[in-house]
């Protein structure tokens, strides 16, 4: 039982359930914008009343298809917001803390190969190296 407490006491699993929290009320608020604002605005340049309205009936069946342009409408609006707000910032932010790699390696004068900068002889062709600081 101790060790189902340490797990839930970690940072990573609050900041989970407070992100999977955020999330769903800010994909609520998104439904919302294109449901109640964007899809009439959409509607009005098109003509059409309601996304939601557009059906296709084959047989029996009642093809909503105009509920899934919303869902796709409501899609392209939460991935543009994550990955302007949270992923490009990030990348940007990471990239200017990241450290510069040290090279450990440098290539041999005569047949190009990759060798320690210590070496003082290629372990390819042999040659005499000079130790590279």
């Amino acid at each position: 039982m101790s060790g189902f407490k340490k797990f839930l006491m970690r940072g990573n699993v609050i900041e989970l359930a407070v992100a999977v929290v955020i999330g769903a009320a800010f994909t609520s608020i998104v439904n919302s914008f294109v449901e109640d604002l964007l899809t009439p605005l959409i509607s009005a340049f098109g003509g059409l009343p309601d996304f939601k309205g557009l059906t296709l009936t084959v047989g029996e069946s009642v093809f909503r298809y105009g509920e899934f342009i919303n869902a796709l409408i409501s899609f392209a609006i939460v991935a543009a917001v994550v990955y302007f707000l949270v992923v490009s910032p990030y990348e940007r932010l990471s990239a200017r803390f990241r450290r510069a790699e040290v090279s450990t390696t440098r290539e041999c004068p005569e047949c190009r190969s990759e060798v320690p900068k210590a070496a003082t002889r290629c372990a390819f062709c042999t040659v005499q190296l000079t130790p590279a600081d």
